[in-house]
Parts: structure tokens; sequence; C-alpha cells
């Protein structure tokens, strides 16, 4: 797909600069000229057509449906509305205090607030782009499999109990938005687009800077060895490593895609991108306004447990 760019990034790393591409700093400057590009391209054109279907959904009609699906099919309901809304999960927490404050059942909105941030439809694009379509699929699947099952084992602890009274504050949710018109919808589509990059491209630098190093000087017998896919703790280790950071999805796909690359198990790597995103400690303290610190011990070992098990899972299957 961008075999063209690759092309031209090489041309310009040997043409221009004069290093090797074979080379630790060749290798890297390559690794950061394409992923960066590629990526912006991706996001911009995921987000518009996102951003522009979104339009469709405003938040009383996501509230209305939620409300009117029962069981399962609401978890699973609320997973796939996290898929196609924010990219960050401290952006998702907004979104799912006002399903709180519209009183949809916390399992249900535990399912959105843990898929919303580990799957997206620019990380889809990514995925699909670097390592084909089977990974893509099954890194969706994993990850709404994930929000809905640790949405029903948290149901279960009937969460309402351990909410904060400010839970139940405000009208976040119950305001209607004017119907928009064709030009409408393509003006916020391309508001979301700019704001988005606008407001991730440095996250997103730092991620691929960090995937370039790795990409170039990281030895790969030492990574091979100790977070190889043959090395079921290295899967532990990753979550464990992931869940104090903060990142979106996109600025964690290049480091994973450069642990890969140097012999790390395609599971460990996507435990670790899964647990950054869905696991952050921004979020925690964000969630600390409406939750009791034992809802946040629950959510944080049910998603953790289901993210070690799909790590193992993938370093199985791939």
């Amino acid at each position: 797909m961008f075999n063209w760019l690759e092309n031209l990034i090489t041309r310009l790393v040997e043409g221009v600069f004069k290093i090797p591409v074979e080379s630790p700093l060749g290798g890297s400057l390559h690794f950061f000229f394409y992923d960066t590009i590629k990526i912006l391209i991706l996001l911009s054109i995921m987000i518009f057509a996102i951003s522009y279907l979104r339009s469709w959904f405003q938040p009383q009609k996501t509230k209305e449906m939620l409300t009117h699906v029962k069981g399962v099919k609401a978890n699973f309901a609320a997973s796939l509305l996290g898929i196609v809304t924010p990219f960050c999960s401290c952006s998702s927490v907004p979104i799912f205090i006002g399903f709180v404050e519209a009183g949809i059942p916390l399992g249900i909105t535990f399912s959105f607030l843990i898929t919303s941030p580990i799957v997206n439809e620019a990380a889809f694009a990514i995925l699909l782009a670097s390592f084909g379509w089977k990974v893509a699929l099954a890194y969706v699947v994993a990850g709404v499999t994930i929000g809905v099952v640790s949405g029903l084992l948290i149901g279960r602890f009937k969460p309402e109990a351990y909410l904060e009274a400010a839970a139940f504050d405000g009208e976040a949710f119950n305001k209607l938005k004017p119907k928009m018109t064709q030009k409408e919808r393509l003006a916020y589509a391309t508001e979301q687009t700019t704001g988005i990059v606008r407001r991730i491209w440095i996250y997103l630098l730092i991620g691929i800077g960090i995937g370039a190093a790795i990409h170039g000087w990281a030895p790969e017998e030492i990574l091979a060895r100790y977070a190889g896919d043959d090395k079921p703790l290295s899967v532990l280790i990753a979550v464990l490593c992931g869940v104090p950071l903060y990142a979106n999805a996109l600025g964690t796909i290049p480091i994973a895609e450069a642990l890969i690359g140097k012999g790390v198990g395609l599971g460990t790597a996507l435990a670790f991108m899964m647990a950054v995103t869905a696991l952050s400690f921004p979020e925690m303290v964000l969630l600390r306004k409406v939750m009791k610190p034992r809802l946040i011990a629950v959510f944080i070992a049910t998603a953790a447990t289901g993210i070690v098990l799909v790590g193992l899972l993938f370093n199985f299957l791939f």
C-alpha cells in the first residue's frame, strides 16, 4: 500500500543524508520519516471519515440506544460505540461520566470505557497497513471481547455502590443538539480532524521516535531472549510496565511495530499497547472523581487480566 512512500524515504535517507538504510542510524531515520508520514495520512483520512459518521450519532441518541438494549447485547453495543469515539482514555472518561449521569448501568458503561481507548478506527488502519488484515481484525475482536467480558464481570460486583456522589451531578448527556446540514457535518469532520491531529501530534512523534530508536539500536538477541513469543511472563511484564504510562493507541503502535521487528512476540507488544491506552495513570486520576478506590481497583484488575490473556493468545496464534 505504501511502497511508493518506502522508496521515497529510502531515496531521502540514502540520497540526501548519504546514510545507508542498513545502518542503525539510517534504519532509525527511515523508520521515523516513513511511519510519521504513513500514520498522519491514515490518521487524517480515518478521523475525517469517522467524525462525519459520528455527526449522525448525537449523545442523546446514544443514550437512548443503550437504554433500550439489554443484557450482553448492551455491553456489545457499548463496546462498538467505543470503537468510533475518542482516541485516548482521558478523552473517553468524560463520555463515560456522561453515561453514568444518564443512568446507564455501570457494567455497560465500563464496556465502553475499556474498548474506546484500546480500539479505534485509525489504529485499525495502521495495523492493517503494518501487519495485515488478520492481525488488524484480531486486534478489533480482542479489544471488543475485553470490553464486553470486563463490563459483564464488573457489573456482577454491583459497582453502583462504589460511586462517588459527584457521579450523579450534572446533565452531560441530556441536551439534544440541533440537526446538522451537510455543510455543517463536513465542517465538523474537518474541525475534528485538525483538532485531534493538533492535540496528539507530539505524542505521536514521541512514540515514533522511541520506535525508531528501538528499530535502529535495540539489540535483537536481548529482546528476543527476555520478551520473545515463547516467554509467558513477558506478557505480564509488558502489562505491568504499560499501566503507569500514558499515550494513545496511535503513539504506541510504532513502538509495538519496532519491538515486533526485533523479535518480541506480537501478543507481548500488543498487550503493552493495550495496557498503556486502557489503564493509564491520568485516566485513573479522572475516574477518581466519580469512583471509589475499590471500584477503580476492580476495573484495573479485570481489564489487565483480559489484556494478559489476549496477549498470550496472540503469541500462541501468531
